[in-house]
């Protein structure tokens, strides 16, 4: 037992040490994506679809991809911060990006499973889903570049 509490252990705080700022998203998106998963096949009976494993496949590959998709919040961090770099500055926070794609991923999981959730017949605390709209925007507003209406947009 003490072993396996040692791999355990030894596993977790070296995927901390590589991961850094991104521990707690990416631990989060994996257990949302799981959950996902299962109240997706729970609630499939509910909505009159079939169960298969193509369809289940199909699932899996999606959620394959949203690490994926962090892996390039990732990329495109390291490039800023070389790009940043490259001109003399330092940038103070790192996996900026991948952080914000995170968390944004793991509101559209908690959206998923809420929906999944509702179908199978769960009664819903009403504010639960509108709190995650809200972070799910406020991650969005984070990550929005485009200059508003009367801003500078840099061009001559």
């Amino acid at each position: 037992m003490n072993k396996v509490k040692a791999v355990f252990i030894s596993f977790f705080s070296a995927l901390s040490s590589l991961l850094g700022v991104l521990y707690i998203p990416v631990l989060l998106l994996v257990l949302c994506n799981v959950l996902d998963y299962f109240t997706g096949l729970f609630a499939a009976p509910a909505r009159g679809q079939k169960i298969s494993s193509a369809i289940g496949i199909r699932g899996i590959i999606k959620k394959v991809c949203m690490w994926l998709l962090v892996v390039v919040g990732v990329i495109v961090d390291e490039l800023l911060r070389y790009s940043v770099e490259f001109v003399g500055l330092t940038m103070p926070l790192t996996f900026l990006v991948a952080c914000i794609v995170c968390v944004w991923l793991v509101c559209n999981e908690i959206i998923s499973i809420l929906e999944n959730m509702d179908d199978i017949g769960i009664k819903l605390p009403p504010f639960l889903k509108k709190i995650v709209l809200y972070l799910k925007n406020k991650a969005e507003q984070k990550a929005d570049i485009v200059p508003k209406e009367g801003e500078e947009n840099g061009e001559d």
